[in-house]
């Protein structure tokens, strides 16, 4: 932990001992321990939010992912053999008619 060894974490509890006191040194440590457990609890609460906020994020962006059409198909490219024919008249649009209605049938 941060680089320090067994004999380094020693000396520095002797030294907490001698300066703070046999008698407030439990205090300070179940103050001390008290305070990391808040910290850890305020740390995974703040990943848990982030999280969360991702979370949201991602099914906002699902939808909008479906609603993109699709990339059209690639156009025809001519080559030499069908620039000998001439170009090419794009295909008439297919009549739709309702099926009630005739087709010869006047309008009124």
């Amino acid at each position: 932990m941060f680089g320090i060894g067994m004999p380094e974490l020693i000396i520095i509890m002797v030294i907490a001992l001698i300066v703070i006191g046999p008698h407030k040194l439990p205090e300070l440590a179940k103050s001390l321990g008290k305070g990391l457990a808040e910290f850890k609890r305020a740390s995974e609460d703040f990943q848990r939010n982030i999280q969360e906020e991702a979370r949201k994020s991602e099914e906002k962006l699902e939808p909008q992912q479906e609603a993109v059409t699709p990339p059209a198909e690639p156009e025809h490219v001519a080559t030499a053999a069908s620039a000998e024919h001439g170009p090419v008249a794009a295909a008439a649009p297919a009549e739709q008619h309702d099926a009630g209605e005739k087709k010869d049938a006047p309008h009124a």
